[in-house]
């Protein structure tokens, strides 16, 4: 499975939820390979069919900012995970990465909500690099996704998910399990159904790609039987589980359909309203030093504060358009108090749009300190990621499940 794409690194290739009124100030795309325009969250649900989090299951769940403050906002199977939470059955969490560039602060949210509902509830984390989706979405080559599969890995390690519930999945180096389950599901997809829900795509490798991302998601059962499964991702791949979905219950395979969680987008640095694929904002990687975040904010980063000093005191700041503020909502401010005081404060215009940048600064320095710390710590990456690989045990069990030999032999 994997996560969206910085908007500045996206490629339009599909159509799946985009206003039907076009040139108009409320046209959006949201598709997992283009984020564009002004994103409606309710309207997206509408058009998902996905349904909003209630403050019970909100409470229900492991205490994580983005869950309380619903930057993850909306799901679907949630009660039947919250059940197994609750009753202490096997359940299991996919969110994955789609290795095209270096991983930034948007790419790793939903990895860090996975290791805390891991932490909490013990449940087993899949995390899936569809590398090979990345070869045909992307100008690249072969060589330039290896290259940032390498670093991506060494970003997964270094959240620190407990290497006996968690399995790292990379598509072309577990082909040999991937591959033939992806086909397996292939057999229930029709380019009819493929089409509807992610529009026409540019090549039958991205045609076929929806059975290999229903494997993904579905692996978790295939290996350990079944369980209830939740995609913590951005809305833009919700796309990925309706299929998913649609094959799991087509009863091909014993397993049930997979639950989703669905955020909404770190805003970029530029502006936390529209979103485009041609943003030319930067975004703060997770290996950038502290001089170059500082700059990086400093710099780019939209507030919205006044123009002027003496308007600003007069009239407050508004934190909801933000962007530092916005950083320090969705995550690095995990105090609910401390954060509606620096709201208060730069409403009544007491705190300055450079102060407020500073603490984002400060908040998001000592979060990448640690998180580069325990990257640097991992040494040689076939060494680290050996224990979070598949066993052969494991390999064999998720053929037999989906109905497929597991090599030549009578």
């Amino acid at each position: 499975m994997t996560e969206p794409d910085d908007p500045s690194n996206s490629t339009d290739n599909t159509s799946t939820a985009r206003s039907s009124e076009p040139n108009t100030d409320d046209e959006f795309t949201v598709t997992p390979y283009a984020v564009d325009g002004t994103i409606d969250y309710a309207k997206l649900l509408e058009r998902f069919g996905a349904d909003p989090l209630t403050d019970d299951q909100i409470e229900r769940f492991p205490d994580q900012p983005m869950l309380r403050r619903r930057t993850f906002y909306a799901g679907r199977d949630v009660d039947r995970y919250l059940e197994a939470v609750a009753s202490g059955e096997p359940h299991a969490i996919v969110t994955g990465r789609g290795p095209s560039g270096p991983m930034h602060l948007g790419h790793v949210l939903p990895l860090y909500l996975a290791k805390r509902l891991q932490e909490s509830t013990g449940a087993t984390v899949y995390v899936p690099l569809s590398d090979d989706e990345k070869f045909l979405a992307k100008e690249q080559s072969f060589e330039s996704i290896g290259a940032h599969t390498r670093e991506n890995l060494r970003d997964i390690l270094a959240v620190g998910f407990d290497p006996e519930r968690t399995r790292i999945v990379v598509d072309t180096a577990d082909a040999d399990v991937i591959y033939p389950i992806a086909v397996r599901l292939a057999k229930y997809l029709t380019p009819a159904t493929v089409e509807a829900v992610y529009g026409q795509q540019d090549t039958v490798g991205l045609q076929f790609y929806p059975a290999v991302q229903a494997t993904h998601l579905l692996l978790p059962q295939l290996v350990a039987g079944r369980q209830p499964t939740l995609v913590p991702i951005a809305v833009d791949q919700d796309p990925h589980v309706r299929v998913c979905r649609d094959v799991a219950a087509k009863d091909a395979l014993p397993v049930e359909k997979p639950g989703a969680l669905l955020g909404r987008f770190l805003p970029s640095l530029d502006g936390p309203g529209k979103m485009s694929s041609s943003s030319d904002a930067p975004s703060i990687e997770l290996t950038d030093d502290p001089e170059t975040v500082a700059e990086t904010i400093r710099t780019h980063a939209y507030t919205g504060g006044r123009a002027t000093l003496e308007e600003h005191r007069d009239h407050g700041g508004d934190p909801a358009v933000d962007v530092p503020f916005q950083y320090l909502r969705f995550f690095f401010e995990n105090d609910d108090e401390r954060l509606e005081r620096i709201a208060a404060d730069y409403r009544s215009g007491d705190l300055l749009s450079g102060e407020l940048k500073e603490i984002a600064i400060d908040r998001i320095t000592e979060f990448l300190t640690a998180h580069q710390q325990r990257r640097a710590e991992l040494g040689s990456l076939e060494e680290a990621l050996e224990p979070y690989q598949l066993t052969n045990s494991e390999r064999r069990r998720a053929l037999e499940r989906a109905g497929v030999p597991s090599g030549l032999e009578s």
